[in-house]
């Protein structure tokens, strides 16, 4: 996977830990902040910041930083047997790609830290557009949503739910757009092919392919701290931090994935790609594992919004 998106975050003093990013890219702003490294903290933290890389190899995060706790042994993702994938599932990737690139959006966002790339997925024809929470979270105004096709809109966060990092737009004057298949994040299997489609590192229509590594994958271990980011803010990790159970995939997905979707091999979106283990705090591109919320869960956010 290529170099990642979202917020860097200097390294503890005496090690390196293992990190958490969004999917979610930011372009080069003016004059990147002096960065200082936090104290050292006693235990080993993965961060899960949420937004872009700033300055050629600085990560940061309009809404901060958020901590999760990486202690062996804390993971509890379901890596139950693989089942043979029916014989009737299609399996050419080129297939899945031109039935769903017309519902896939790159989403631009403008903060007060520079611009914010994230991708999002087309619910409905006259415009409404699932994406990440933490895409859209300091977007300063409308959004600028950009179809396959070129076409774009200006669209408005209809509401949000930071926890389950699920955010859905509404774009202005929108009719005739192709909308998503969602499919049944309940039946998904681990083994089975999976397709990502986004905007990583603002390249629009990428598509990449992979299986489905675990399923069940806790993410919601939050750790105590309050983390410096690069921009002198600090994080509430009880607060600010996503909390959902994710499939896990070897699918490459790097920063603007996020708000993508996760499809099967049918074409239906399976989960949105919304954040990826990186190793270090220096080395944040892909190395294959990224996780999606289950389009299960997403639903009934989306209802939630909706109605309310």
């Amino acid at each position: 996977m290529s170099m990642n998106e979202n917020e860097f975050r200097a390294s503890q003093v005496g090690g390196v830990p293992p990190t958490y990013s969004h999917p979610h890219y930011q372009q080069p702003v003016a004059a990147a902040p002096v960065l200082t490294p936090p104290r050292p903290k006693k235990k080993r933290v993965a961060a899960l910041v949420t937004a872009g890389t700033i300055a050629a190899a600085v990560i940061g995060g309009a809404s901060g930083a958020a901590v999760v706790a990486l202690d062996s042994g804390t993971s509890t993702g379901t890596a139950t047997s693989a089942t043979t994938v029916s014989s009737t599932t299609n399996t050419d990737v080129s297939a899945v790609a031109a039935k769903v690139l017309p519902s896939v959006v790159q989403v631009n966002v403008t903060t007060r830290q520079g611009e914010a790339i994230g991708s999002g997925v087309i619910l409905t024809a006259d415009g409404k557009i699932l994406t990440n929470a933490h895409v859209v979270s300091d977007a300063v105004g409308d959004v600028t949503i950009t179809l396959s096709d070129g076409t774009e809109y200006q669209a408005s966060v209809l509401g949000a739910d930071t926890k389950a990092d699920i955010a859905v737009l509404q774009a202005k004057g929108a009719s005739g757009l192709t909308a998503a298949t969602l499919g049944d994040s309940g039946k998904v299997q681990v083994g089975e092919q999976v397709v990502a489609i986004g905007s990583p590192g603002g390249l629009q229509n990428t598509v990449t392919s992979g299986i489905v590594s675990a399923v069940d994958r806790d993410l919601s271990d939050i750790s105590s701290g309050e983390p410096e980011t690069p921009f002198g803010q600090t994080a509430n990790t009880a607060s600010d931090s996503p909390s959902y159970t994710a499939i896990q995939t070897d699918a490459s997905i790097n920063q603007g994935n996020s708000g993508g979707p996760l499809v099967n091999m049918n074409g239906e979106v399976i989960g949105i790609n919304s954040a990826l283990y990186s190793p270090s705090a220096t080395s944040t591109g892909s190395v294959g594992i990224g996780f999606a919320i289950p389009i299960d869960d997403a639903k009934t956010i989306i209802a939630q919004i909706e109605n309310s």
